[in-house]
């Protein structure tokens, strides 16, 4: 079975590159999905030396600026903001890398900015930013997208004047026992939190519906630890890191810690962070800082009190 590698990036425009390795080729190596303001493309990273090769185009559409693969790693999704959204479904061609359309369905909503594929294969969930709405599609035997099962609007808003006057859902997440998915909404600063069928793509409110995050933090996105146990948000807005326990039986949060993703001695100027990851081997956590810091947030984790000690950054 091949390994799929999914790297968090920060391009000219928000996006995200997913990759999966390149046929015939050592394990080292493997095939890089960017999603970017324009089309698709493929490139090819060497693990041994972390070089990648110059990118082709992998499929022409419009604004994909998220995309995700299929745990079978037959089919990619990506998100296309033009217009009113949609989500686009591709079969990947295994020799080439190369990008074939299926199919596409309604986003439920403006500015879809975040794909992903429940554990089972048989859902995709997106996050839709201008409209602030929340999305599931079940997928069909082919790999194609059926009509949406769900289309959920969130409301409210909180302290910051710029961007959360309304809602802005920005991610999604499945937990390790696919039953609770996780709405990042940056405008409200909230979680939302949905009950997960996989058989038929519903969403389902939990109880609570939400973990609510400390105002104007706006959470952006989101991630588990290896074992299910913890889960961290980026603070887009005051560039912190919010670490929670998490009760994969009601499928709540609890905050733990609040850490900003900033040097000590660095005078906080305008800025925000963008993308959020946990090591395979859950003992660290990366956050990328955006303009002017143009930086790689980088965070131990305790094994025993699972804590977070901030241990340096990378340009």
């Amino acid at each position: 079975m091949r390994n799929f590698l999914y790297l968090g990036a920060l391009l000219l425009l928000p996006s995200v590159v997913s990759a999966q390795p390149s046929i015939g080729a050592k394990p080292e190596k493997y095939r890089v999905y960017l999603g970017t303001g324009k089309n698709i493309y493929q490139t090819e990273l060497d693990l041994k030396d972390g070089t990648m090769s110059k990118p082709m185009l992998a499929a022409e559409v419009a604004n994909p600026s998220f995309v995700a693969i299929h745990p079978n790693h037959k089919f990619l999704y990506s998100v296309s903001e033009k217009d009113k959204g949609s989500i686009v479904a591709f079969a990947i061609d295994a020799k080439t890398g190369n990008l074939t359309m299926l199919n596409s369905q309604s986003a439920g909503g403006s500015g879809p900015c975040h794909v992903t594929v429940d554990r089972t294969g048989k859902v995709v969930l997106a996050a839709n930013y201008g409209s602030g709405s929340c999305t599931s599609i079940p997928i069909k035997a082919d790999g194609s997208l059926g009509e949406p099962a769900s289309v959920i609007q969130h409301k409210g808003q909180s302290i910051n004047p710029g961007n959360q006057q309304g809602p802005h859902a920005h991610s999604f997440n499945v937990d390790k026992a696919n039953k609770f998915a996780f709405c990042c909404d940056l405008g409200i600063d909230k979680v939302m939190v949905y009950r997960l069928d996989s058989a038929t793509g519903k969403l389902t409110p939990n109880d609570p519906p939400a973990f609510v995050t400390p105002p104007g933090s706006g959470p952006r996105h989101f991630a588990f630890s290896p074992d299910g146990k913890t889960a961290y948000i980026n603070g887009e807005i005051n560039m912190t890191l919010i670490a929670c326990d998490y009760d994969a039986d009601k499928g709540v949060l609890t905050q733990k810690q609040v850490i900003s993703t900033l040097p000590k001695d660095e005078t906080r100027k305008k800025g925000s962070t963008a993308e959020v990851v946990v090591h395979p081997a859950g003992r660290f956590v990366y956050v990328s800082n955006r303009d002017p810091y143009n930086s790689i947030a980088i965070f131990s984790i305790d094994p025993k009190t699972r804590e977070l000690t901030a241990v340096g950054h990378e340009a």
